[in-house]
This record gives structure tokens, sequence and C-alpha cells, in this order.
């Protein structure tokens, strides 16, 4: 590698402006840290900003404007036209991704940190090249050093390069909307972008390997949503495998595992994704990465060495780079603590939650926290669950919701004058993703069914549906007592 002469100090140096390198970097530099970023792309923000906020914008602009948040107004008639185009549809995600991608340059020039742009790879343990188009490479040393570089698309080999086959990068650059589309890959990516262009009047078929949608999710959960997702007309193709893709002249032939063929005009691959490690040359600071790019770390985010099984000295890594849950949220937690241990900055964070709310952006919405029944049954621990529907609140009336629910399972006891103790909190319908909050800080503060009973929450609300979930789990213990 070229050397350029001059060697840059620093307490540390993240490679990667996404969530996860910018809040590690934000949260060294509030303790006075010396900081510096490196990010190869022309705008900081990482996929967060590029293709998160995107997408998440293209999906509330299909609610609008699909009639679908209007589906109980009379003489409302918001149907698209298939004139449109995504860019159509995107006006308003430029804006706001515009607006994300300031607000983190902003925040890295608020708390003083170096902003690199170029290519950084590993030259040792602690020092950096960052190579800059057209200029001289820049050797940056640190005393730690924070991976957070995320993740990008895994395309299958049976998939040949074609301008009609999308992944979750190149998606938003469509021009027109098609008349129809396959979705390869079932997971929390390809649900999204099928709910999405399925309200946005494309027909999307979705070919998915289990038998079973999202098996993260509680069961219960997983039914509506797969129930829901047909309702707005996806066909769910599962479990199924893709044996084949052939490009035809005016369409795409899909051959499954079983045989048969669909022919489409585009495809969405929802495949996985692969971290974006291999592009750092980190055998130079002795580390190798696992499968798909994968750093393992440890309880502190330290990497380790594959064969040592010791952490490597001074390095880090957060994000996609060390796989799931690989969510925007729990990367940002990640990096924050991952700082704190390095620098020695305790008792500000002594720990990353382990609870951790997951919001799936589907049509409908879901989100959860803690235990799953089916885990609650794999640990054998006694629950009683209680449910609450949105045709049955107020709001949920009001929002023409009258499909979702909010389910809680709390731990059984047989002392009716006993509070029960939270364990999981399962959200499907309009802003799950907002209501799950509730439901994890009760979590977090390991609350009993005494929290929800006391509370009083604003009328009309969704957040109702809390008290009135507890107050049926309550019957449901005191029946299943009556029946022993």
């Amino acid at each position: 590698m070229a050397k350029s002469k001059t060697k840059y100090n620093y307490d540390l140096i993240v490679l990667g402006s996404g969530p996860a390198g910018e809040k590690g970097a934000a949260q060294a530099a509030y303790f006075g840290k010396k900081v510096a970023i490196v990010e190869r792309d022309y705008y900081l923000g990482g996929a967060a900003a590029s293709t998160t906020i995107p997408s998440k914008t293209l999906r509330e602009t299909s609610l609008a404007l699909s009639g679908i948040r209007a589906r109980r107004l009379h003489g409302v008639d918001l149907a698209l036209k298939r004139r449109a185009t995504v860019q159509d549809f995107l006006h308003h995600e430029r804006t706001v991704k515009d607006a994300e991608r300031t607000r983190v340059m902003n925040n890295m020039l608020h708390h003083n940190v170096d902003i690199i742009k170029g290519r950084g790879l590993f030259v040792d343990e602690q020092t950096i090249e960052v190579q800059i188009l057209g200029k001289e490479p820049k050797l940056l040393k640190g005393d730690i050093i924070l991976i957070a570089t995320g993740s990008s698309p895994r395309r299958p080999d049976n998939f040949p390069k074609d301008r009609r086959i999308y992944d979750s990068d190149s998606i938003l650059q469509m021009k027109s909307i098609p008349k129809n589309m396959v979705v390869v890959g079932g997971g929390i990516i390809g649900c999204e972008y099928a709910c999405t262009f399925a309200a946005l009047g494309v027909d999307v078929s979705l070919v998915h390997n289990k038998n079973i949608l999202l098996p993260i999710l509680d069961r219960d959960i997983s039914f509506a949503l797969k129930n829901g997702m047909s309702k707005i007309g996806i066909n769910l193709i599962m479990p199924e495998s893709v044996e084949s893709c052939t490009v035809k002249a005016n369409w795409l032939e899909i051959k499954l595992g079983s045989g048969k063929i669909i022919d489409t005009e585009a495809v969405m691959l929802a495949t996985g994704r692969t971290s974006t490690s291999g592009e750092l040359n980190l055998e130079a600071a002795g580390i190798t990465p696992g499968k798909y790019g994968l750093l393992e770390v440890d309880q502190n985010y330290q990497v380790i060495h594959p064969e040592t099984r010791k952490p490597v000295p001074r390095i880090y890594a957060a994000g996609d780079v060390i796989g799931r849950p690989a969510l925007a949220s729990t990367s940002m937690e990640q990096a924050r603590f991952a700082m704190i241990k390095a620098f020695n900055l305790e008792p500000y964070k002594e720990h990353v939650t382990p609870i951790l709310p997951l919001g799936i952006y589907t049509i409908p919405e879901c989100s959860l926290a803690g235990k799953t029944e089916e885990e609650c049954r794999e640990e054998k621990i006694d629950y009683v669950v209680g449910k609450a529907a949105y045709n049955q609140n107020a709001r949920g009336m009001i929002i023409g919701d009258r499909d979702g629910f909010l389910k809680l399972i709390y731990e059984f006891n047989n002392d009716l004058s006993r509070p029960m103790k939270l364990l999981g909190v399962h959200v499907i319908g309009e802003i799950a993703s907002e209501l799950i909050h509730i439901g994890v800080n009760a979590l977090i503060m390991d609350a009993s069914s005494n929290l929800f009973i006391d509370t009083c929450f604003n009328y009309p609300t969704l957040g109702e549906l809390y008290k009135y979930a507890t107050y049926d789990a309550m019957g449901n213990r005191a029946r299943r007592l009556e029946s022993e």
C-alpha cells in the first residue's frame, strides 16, 4: 500500500457513518475523545439514510395514496393510477433523506468529529489508511477502532444480472411501477417491500422457503400477518424455493422447485445481506471474518480473534457487521455501549438492555418485545395470555383497523390477590412499532399486571389496549383456576 508521510492520531477511528458509526462516534466525542469518522460514500448516514428511510417513506406514501388509511371514509376514493412512477411516490422521500443526511453531518460537526471521505483499510491493529480519490492517502492511528461499515444485499447465484431484477438497494431506483412482481425471500425486508408494492397496486407474489411467515414472531402475530398480507392481494407461495430465473424479451421466467413457472415483469431479491467487512483488509489486523463476512464479538462488542478466541486489542464492531438483529435501533445501542467499555466510561451506561423492540413495517405493521408463547413453552414457563382488539377500542374504530390486536403474555400464578409478571408484548396493526414502547418500558421495569391496571390512559387511544389486554389475562387466569 502507498503510505503518506503524515500520520494523524485519534482516540477513536470509526469506519462507517450509519447508525452504529454515528452513535459510536458521538458517544466517544461527548466525553471529550478525539474522533475521526471514515466514510467511503459521498453522503453520511449509511444504508439507514439511503435505503431504510426511503423504503419507510415509500410505505407511508403507499398507505396514504392507496386508500388503506382512508378505508372507512364514505365517498373517498384515493385509488392509484398505474401511470405513476416510484419517483413520484418518493418526492417526500428525497426531502426526508436529505434531512437525515444533513442531521448526521450536523451531529458529527456538533461533536467536533473529523469527517474523512474515502475508503478505509487496515494497515495494522491501530492504523487505518484512507484512500481518497485523486489525493494522497491518509494514515490515521487510533487508540480504539470501531468497525461499523454495515452490509450489502446478497445475490443468489441462480439469478442473472438484469435491470428488472432488483435488491433492497436498487429497488428505489425503479423507473416505473410494474404490473406484477415476484419477491424472493420472506424475511423482514421481503415482507415489507411485498406489502408496499401490493398497496401501490402491483400484483405481488412472495416466494418463501418456510411454511411459517417470519418465525421470529409470536405465532398468533405471524398467522395474523399472513392473513393481512393475503387481504391486500399478496400471493404467498410457501414453502417453496426458486430453482432458476430466465431472462426473456419482455418478462422474467421464474421456475420454482415444484416445477411451477411464474412470468413476471420484475423480481425483487430479499435473500439476505453480506457484511462489507471484506473490503477493510482485516487480515492486516489479524482478523478473519466468518460466514457472510460477519465479525464475532464478545459481550462488550470487542472483536474476537477466530483462532485464539480472545478479544482483539482495541478493535470493536457493531451493527450489521456482527449479524442479527441488524436493526438501526439495536446497532446504535451496541455502538454506544462498545465505546463506553472501550474508554472505561462506566457507570454512564452499564449494559445494553436485554429488552430490545423489533418493529416490522409490513401492512399490517407488527412489533414485539420480550418472550413469545413458543419461547415460554420451550423454557417451561407457565404463562397466561391476554388480548385486546383494535375493533373493540375507540381509537381503533376511528382509524378503521378491524384486524389489529395487542397480545400480552404474563407469568401465571395461582393467587388471584397477586399481580402477574409481564413476560412479552406483541402488536399487529396501525402504529404497532410506536405502541410497543409502552410494553418495552414495562418489561425493562420488570413490571406486573398492576402497572396497566393502575394506569389512566388518555381516551380515545390505542394505549388503552394494554389495560384491557391485562383484564383479559386476569380473566383467563381466573377461569383456568376455576377449571382446575
